[in-house]
């Protein structure tokens, strides 16, 4: 997938007069790329739209219009662009109960390191957490992390030709999930991330 650039946003004007579209369509695209991972996490997997959008919405709220403050949100935002090898997911740890939240995030520490993706007949496959800065500490982790996994060539072959279902699950100790399958429409929209 091409990394986003200027010129592929829309000014602020122009943005707000499309936005109801836009979101529409954006809430129709993510329903698909979400991924829930028993009771109090989820994945929502990333895509050229979805950080389209998320930009968007960064440069509307912060009322971004000079070049140098959108090249800065454009930076922060492309790395979370799939590339053509891999997969890239906001991991969220949802609680609603503070106390519980802060409990929790304590016994989850390292969860993102747990996270797996597995293409049927291959190894599992890990995230790689957090690449632009740590977001845990030494007793807790972060509610909110971003993930990528990286395929190999025979993995994606599999899934693209071979239509392999797509597992996903934790392995951490104190959070055991697993989806045996990705639901058919999830399985297709992630696919082409591989394009």
């Amino acid at each position: 997938m091409q990394k986003l650039t200027r010129a592929d946003l829309l000014n602020l004007e122009a943005y707000a007069e499309q936005r109801g579209d836009f979101r529409r369509r954006m809430l129709e695209h993510k329903q698909h790329r979400k991924v829930h991972l028993g009771p109090n996490a989820t994945l929502y997997f990333e895509d050229r739209m979805t950080i389209q959008y998320q930009i968007q919405e960064m440069l509307r709220i912060e009322k971004i219009f000079e070049k140098a403050g959108i090249e800065e949100e454009l930076g922060a935002y492309n790395p979370l662009i799939p590339d053509g090898r891999n997969l890239k997911a906001t991991f969220m740890l949802e609680f609603e109960d503070p106390a519980r939240r802060e409990t929790a995030l304590q016994q989850l520490l390292g969860i993102e390191a747990r996270i797996w993706l597995q293409v049927k007949g291959f190894d599992k496959v890990y995230a790689i957490a957090d690449e632009d800065l740590d977001r845990a500490t030494d007793d807790k982790t972060s509610a909110v992390h971003f993930l990528r996994f990286e395929f190999s060539v025979a993995m994606i072959e599999a899934l693209q030709n071979k239509a392999a279902p797509l597992a996903v699950g934790s392995d951490h100790a104190a959070y055991l999930h697993t989806i045996a399958a990705l639901p058919t429409q999830t399985r297709v929209s992630l696919l082409n991330d591989f394009d």
